[in-house]
């Protein structure tokens, strides 16, 4: 299973728990693999309820076994300090091709595996900045820029569009760490699987609107790669962080 759908749905489990308070971050742990032909049980564990956060322990459950464990805190709106790191100086996503040029132009050129990922129907909508890289083994620069949204208009609950954040943010990462080697999470030859990620929300936003996921990774060592991405509106506010470390296994 995708491991941003567990995230995404364990976090609307704990979301529903809490009133009043948003997300302010969650810690993820991927233990086992998903079965996406049978249900998962979310259980929700309310750890603490403080005056101004709240803690809640998620771990969802297949088989009888814990296959994956989140901790999210929440915090009660209040006014404090403020300042941002700035948005990188990037095309936007009008300069960019959309998914239906890509197809029509771009994907007869890709590998098989990255025909098939660009061919599917998905939920978010993706425009990479650097897309080159999935037509070359070239090494780039450690770092990766996709313009991301949904496909469709969400309504105006702010949990929602935190846990729609939460799945879409699990989508690229693991594969920037492998832009340093000119490889792919698509290549057969890669066994790749999410480890842990950490998510952190700072400001309001719309998922389904355009938001600039910028990723870099700083290391990849012992078959594992780490990753972390700083997410901007087009205004240039930054509204999430996050980190991931995450298996890159080459079969051999």
């Amino acid at each position: 299973m995708f491991g941003g759908q567990v995230v995404g749905q364990a976090l609307v489990a704990a979301s529903r728990t809490v009133e009043g308070r948003h997300p302010h971050s969650l810690h993820c742990y991927f233990m086992l693999p998903g079965d996406p032909k049978v249900p998962i049980i979310y259980e929700v564990d309310r750890i603490r309820d403080g005056r101004s956060f709240t803690t809640r322990r998620v771990v969802a459950i297949q088989h009888g076994q814990a296959i994956f464990a989140m901790s999210a805190s929440y915090h009660a709106e209040e006014p404090g300090f403020d300042h941002q790191a700035p948005m990188p100086d990037v095309p936007g996503p009008d300069d960019l091709p959309s998914e239906q040029e890509v197809k029509a132009e771009l994907v007869p050129l890709m590998p098989e595996p990255m025909r098939t990922y660009y061919t599917r129907e998905r939920p978010i909508e993706i425009r990479p900045v650097e897309i080159k890289r999935y037509m070359s083994r070239d090494p780039m620069a450690p770092q990766f820029h996709v313009w991301i949204r949904t496909t469709g208009k969400l309504p105006d609950i702010p949990a929602i569009h935190q846990c729609v954040l939460a799945y879409a943010s699990d989508m690229t990462l693991l594969d920037t760490s492998l832009v340093p080697h000119g490889r792919t999470v698509f290549e057969p030859t890669i066994q790749p699987a999410s480890l842990d990620h950490a998510l952190w929300f700072h400001r309001p936003f719309r998922a389904d609107e355009w938001l600039l996921y910028a990723q870099d990774t700083p290391s990849a060592s012992g078959a594992r790669g780490f990753s972390r991405g700083l997410i901007f509106k087009q205004d240039g506010t930054l509204v999430a962080s996050v980190a991931q470390e995450g298996l890159i296994r080459e079969r051999r």
